[in-house]
């Protein structure tokens, strides 16, 4: 994995395939890796460049133990597709890497030809703000959850009912699930930078093409936040997908790639 120093920090990305490139900026703890089993090969199979980011805190990123917000992690964005000399380009951003793919289109909308917002949100509610809370609390606790237990929670959170009603494809949920727990302590600086305030105003400002994406059972980005942020964007067109939770691109990926790919021939 290549590392570059941008942005007074060191990056690490992904660069698969070749022609125009998009950039995918993933969520909460998570690293660009996610990406690889279905969205980077369907780009890639409709010729486009795909670069993964490992955002502040996922190494080999550095960890910025010293905290960082919202804007340093857009402008860790701006200066890699500066980097790459590859803006104007496309963006694809999840859950907390739709929110900073929104702060980027504010900032450096010269930057993005398109940008897809998948799961994300233009302000945190009670229970995002109140997941948030809890979040924060178990990562300063010092306390560790067995790694069965968090497996089990972090399937109830975010998949559909479909797949929890799916014995065997539930089964193989829990064993991925346990083998890749996620320390909260780890990643404690993104945790919090899941509770925004209210940035819809804001984001009628945005003049970059837009496609917002929402998973019917999403618990975390739950469906009326996601349309709401799509209602506040300047043209932006919204898609609903049904039995997917908030893991939806790994739920449903064939519907989320027909959606992005479907977006990005538009232009």
């Amino acid at each position: 994995m290549p590392v570059v120093h941008v942005n007074g920090i060191n990056l690490g990305y992904d660069d698969h395939g070749t022609g125009e490139p998009v950039v995918m900026v993933t969520g909460t703890a998570a690293p660009g890796r996610i990406w690889r089993a279905h969205q980077v090969p369907a780009l890639k199979a409709a010729g486009y460049r795909v670069v993964t980011v490992d955002n502040r805190g996922i190494p080999p990123t550095d960890l910025c133990e010293e905290g960082f917000t919202l804007d340093d992690m857009a402008a860790d964005i701006a200066a890699l597709i500066t980097h790459l000399d590859a803006g104007p380009c496309r963006v694809v951003g999840f859950s907390l890497g739709g929110i900073i793919v929104q702060e980027l289109l504010l900032a450096r909308p010269d930057l993005v030809r398109q940008a897809v917002l998948i799961a994300s949100c233009g302000r945190s509610d009670t229970l995002i703000s109140a997941m948030t809370a809890a979040d924060l609390a178990l990562a300063d606790s010092g306390i560790t959850l067995p790694p069965r237990y968090a497996a089990c929670i972090q399937a109830l959170q975010n998949l559909s009912p479909d797949t929890l009603n799916d014995e065997e494809q539930l089964q193989d949920w829990l064993s991925v699930l346990e083998l890749s727990p996620v320390s909260p302590a780890a990643v404690r600086g993104q945790l919090g930078l899941q509770r925004i305030g209210d940035r819809l105003s804001a984001y009628r400002k945005i003049t970059v093409p837009c496609q917002v994406i929402g998973f019917r059972d999403d618990l975390v980005a739950r469906p009326a936040l996601v349309r709401e942020l799509a209602r506040h964007i300047p043209g932006a067109a919204y898609e609903e997908i049904p039995g997917c939770g908030h893991y939806g691109c790994l739920e449903k990926p064939d519907a989320v790639n027909e959606i992005i790919t479907a977006f990005f021939t538009r232009s």
